[in-house]
């Protein structure tokens, strides 16, 4: 069953590059978050059904190749880039590549990272940011050298930021099966109407959002370090003056 799924999520993927192919950008979009929703579901289906395999981690992995690697690059580069001659593919493969690092990076910490947050951005969360862009510019028809570029920015920062040391939450220490606070509910309720209400816009910015959350973490965490060195060094400093001022003679 696991495995059904991820080969769903994976002909999503196949199938976002062919309807970019055919000038179909937001089918193509629609695909990627799709094959994001499957992607989702077979690692919880796997846990739940206890039919967790090596062989079902490893096909998983290279669907998210596909589906979150391959596709999003091809797709925005079909979309925008491939007017910027070497400049465009050359942005695209470096996304291409960083999701590859990245998924490498991700298997071989199995079971020794810290599960409440990923190192560096994840490649769905990537994808998204892609696609979610694709999405928005080909729904509201931004076309352009100004979108263009932007376009290019995104890439490359999304590219960088999967290999990058930065820390995101992973949201895998809720607990889906304890009691859900009424606040959270409503939470929900609000998400849902927001995406119903403009689907792209919505999306392409909750996953921005997100992708600024982990640089923004690691500075407030930079600071309270930093915050805290410095209060050990002054409480350190006066307990040596305080020790010196106790060995001098009356």
């Amino acid at each position: 069953m696991p495995n059904l799924f991820t080969t769903a999520a994976l002909f999503a993927g196949f199938y976002a590059i062919v309807a970019a192919m055919n000038d179909q950008f937001e089918y193509a979009a629609l695909a990627i978050f799709i094959a994001m929703l499957l992607d989702g579901m077979d690692g919880r289906i796997a846990r739940l059904t206890n039919t967790q395999t090596e062989f079902g981690a490893q096909y998983d992995s290279l669907a998210d190749m596909l589906s979150f690697g391959i596709a999003p690059a091809l797709v925005i580069y079909q979309w925008a880039l491939s007017d910027m001659g070497k400049l465009g593919w050359l942005a695209a493969f470096i996304y291409t590549a960083g999701a590859a690092l990245r998924l490498a990076r991700f298997n071989t910490q199995i079971g020794i990272a810290d599960k409440r947050y990923f190192q560096g951005l994840a490649s769905p969360a990537a994808a998204a940011i892609t696609a979610g862009m694709v999405w928005v510019g080909s729904t509201y028809v931004l076309v352009g050298a100004p979108w263009d570029g932007i376009a290019l920015g995104l890439t490359l920062v999304a590219g960088l930021l999967m290999v990058s040391n930065i820390r995101y939450h992973s949201f895998k220490g809720i607990d889906f099966r304890g009691k859900v606070p009424f606040v959270a509910i409503l939470i929900v309720v609000v998400v849902i109407v927001l995406i119903s209400y403009d689907p792209p816009v919505v999306l392409f910015g909750v996953f921005l959002l997100y992708a600024i959350s982990g640089p923004v973490l690691t500075l407030l965490q930079l600071r309270r370090r930093r915050a805290q060195r410095r209060a050990e060094r002054r409480t350190q400093h006066e307990a040596d003056t305080t020790a010196e001022s106790k060995e001098k003679p009356d």
